[in-house]
């Protein structure tokens, strides 16, 4: 039944928006130098594994460029950040509006990604998120990484939860309990309450009907979070 909704989804999703292809393609190339699209390997399904590193399998990710060319010059992988001065003019209002995105369709219709899972993290970042937060690499044992999530139309962009949510109110527990100064603001804090998330939607994913209805109901507000733009 997964299977069937990515295919019919993606394929439905690539027909109704290929026509916004060209405008964005368009601001892109005269925000900013460089090339529309941007691939970055991503990770995949967790592989069991005998030894102590967990591994993932990984594939292309395909999404419209939102930053500089040169992002990474001088800071290798790392995790965009809330007004990340790397991205572009044009990039926040993609990210913003997670319009990025939606070449990841084609991710879907070949069955790198499902319409609806946990974010893909990239492989090089997962082995050290893994080892700061108790099972993060959890996410994704039997789940493919998915366009939308549980995590992403409950939260920003970054993970960060709207300030008069009802998980904002238990940040400071859940993300330094025990009031370490130097702890604050620590990248790992914002995965912590994504990996709450996107456990809960692996849990409901042990029925089918509870699974239809967190399906049915993330994808009916993913379109309402792009249009309302809740991102950072």
């Amino acid at each position: 039944m997964k299977r069937l909704i990515d295919v019919v989804g993606s394929a439905a999703g690539l027909a109704a928006t290929l026509p916004l292809y060209v405008p964005i393609a368009a601001a892109i190339r005269l925000d900013s130098p460089g090339p529309v699209f941007f691939v970055q390997r991503r990770a995949g399904r967790l592989i069991e594994d005998d030894g102590d590193t967990p591994r993932w399998t990984t594939f292309s990710m395909i999404k419209f460029r939102t930053m500089n060319v040169d992002a990474e010059k001088g800071v290798g992988a790392v995790v965009a950040a809330k007004n990340d001065r790397r991205v572009t003019r044009v990039g926040r209002f993609l990210r913003a509006t997670r319009l990025d995105e939606l070449p990841q369709f084609w991710n879907v219709l070949r069955g790198d990604m499902s319409l609806v899972g946990p974010r893909p993290e990239r492989p090089e970042l997962l082995v050290n998120l893994a080892m700061a937060i108790p099972f993060f690499e959890e996410r994704t044992r039997g789940i493919k990484p998915g366009l939308t999530g549980l995590a992403q139309v409950s939260l920003g962009y970054t993970g960060a939860p709207d300030e008069d949510s009802e998980v904002a109110k238990l940040k400071a527990t859940l993300t330094n309990p025990f009031g370490i100064e130097e702890a604050e603001g620590a990248l790992a804090d914002d995965m912590r309450i994504k990996l709450m998330f996107d456990l809960s939607y692996a849990a409901a994913l042990e029925d089918f009907w509870s699974y239809l209805r967190m399906e049915a109901q993330i994808l009916v507000q993913t379109p309402i979070v792009m249009l309302l733009s809740r991102g950072h």
